[in-house]
């Protein structure tokens, strides 16, 4: 095994710290808490089973994104990838917050991609860098891709303020 970041400590510690977020990820792609920890679970042991393929050239977080956020899509039909909608069958955390559901509910109205960048920027706090490797796209079009998202959440947000 090569030297890299990807080490068995290094994994436990971003699972330690970020295991929500990457949950939160999961649910965003699967729509389904039981899929989603499912993902997780699997995309963190299949990290560990294949971390020499870490080759250290992005965060080890865009790499754990990229591995869970395949997990997540294994357990889809193509209709739930491709599908617009998302279930927010016990998504995120419990709240009482009305805001906080209309937000949530906006979110998961998003398209596939739309919905994973968000999760990625704002749950899990990864730069368009990592972001990138764990969607599998340039950076520009993470950029792209935030904006449209952002701009529809504006736009559905503004409608349900009138």
């Amino acid at each position: 095994m090569r030297p890299s970041s990807a080490s068995l400590a290094a994994i436990e510690r971003v699972y330690r710290t970020k295991a929500s977020g990457f949950l939160r990820l999961a649910l965003a792609t699967t729509g389904n808490i039981e899929r989603a920890r499912d993902a997780l679970q699997e995309g963190f042991a299949g990290a560990i089973r294949s971390r020499e393929t870490f080759r250290g050239t992005g965060s080890i977080e865009g790499w754990l994104a990229r591995c869970v956020l395949n997990a997540a899509r294994d357990r889809c039909s193509p209709a739930d990838l491709n599908g617009d909608a998302r279930s927010t069958e016990g998504s995120f955390e419990p709240s009482n917050d009305t805001s906080r559901t209309v937000v949530r509910g906006a979110i998961m109205q998003l398209p596939r991609r739309q919905r994973e960048a968000v999760f990625l920027r704002y749950y899990l706090d990864l730069d368009y860098r990592s972001m990138a490797e764990a969607l599998g796209i340039e950076q520009g079009t993470v950029s792209a891709t935030l904006h449209a998202a952002k701009k529809a959440l504006a736009e559905v947000l503004q409608e349900v303020e009138r």
